[in-house]
């Protein structure tokens, strides 16, 4: 007989199907803004070299801080991703520190979902253009989110790429600072883990936003600094 995604084979008798979830929204508590902060001092100052104690600054004092919180049984864990965005002019919004924690970069929704989310939250306050200043080895994965390479700029000695979000692609949500869910990838995990099983964890993964039922779930049809 053959096997589905769900069922143990003779050499997998000790495994089981796990697969994450994370919440992606606005940080509201210290926890949550104290561990983003973390995660760009390790991304940006341990990892890439670009800053040497860390990275904050005078932006950060008005920067809306979003995070990827990943869920755990329904409760909240750790932060595993984290990207501000803030406004220089009116209209005119910027995205940046954009940063995924290394062993969970494999989940491709992070990136992307905390992109949608500081795009569609601008795009609810007024938003009229949308930047960013992105690394090469990125851009493209911007462009396939509906991003536009406009030009070129240094960031800390090292060149980036400046994109604009074609905003037509982003709608505003409702209630912003609650976000959404992502599911992660599906994987093997060992069987003595606690994982979550049930009809609606067997969906691919994808979005839906924060609050929404099960039943009421449709899905929805990233890194820069």
């Amino acid at each position: 007989m053959s096997s589905t995604g769900n069922e143990l084979t003779s050499n997998d008798e000790w495994m089981t199907v796990k697969q994450d979830h994370f919440r992606i929204k606005w940080a509201e508590n210290d926890w949550e803004i104290e561990q983003a902060r973390r995660l760009r001092r390790q991304v940006f100052c341990d990892e890439q070299g670009l800053f040497e104690d860390h990275d904050i600054d005078v932006i950060d004092r008005d920067a809306r801080v979003l995070v990827a919180i990943q869920q755990v049984a329904g409760m909240s864990e750790k932060v595993v991703g984290t990207v501000r965005i803030y406004q220089t002019q009116p209209g005119i919004w910027w995205g940046g520190r954009l940063a995924v924690e290394k062993a969970a970069r494999r989940q491709i929704v992070l990136g992307s979902g905390l992109i949608k989310l500081a795009v569609r939250s601008a795009t609810a306050l007024g938003c009229q253009q949308f930047n960013a200043l992105v690394q090469p080895q990125n851009e493209r994965f911007f462009q396939r989110l509906n991003w536009l390479s406009v030009g070129n700029q240094q960031v800390q000695g090292v060149e980036h790429v400046q994109m604009q979000a074609k905003l037509a692609c982003y709608s505003a949500l409702e209630e912003p600072a609650q976000g959404f869910w992502v599911e992660g990838r599906r994987q093997k995990s060992p069987l003595h883990l606690p994982y979550i099983e049930g009809p609606y964890f067997e969906r691919p993964y994808g979005e839906r936003p924060y609050g929404e039922s099960v039943a009421q779930h449709h899905r929805e049809s990233a890194l820069w600094n």
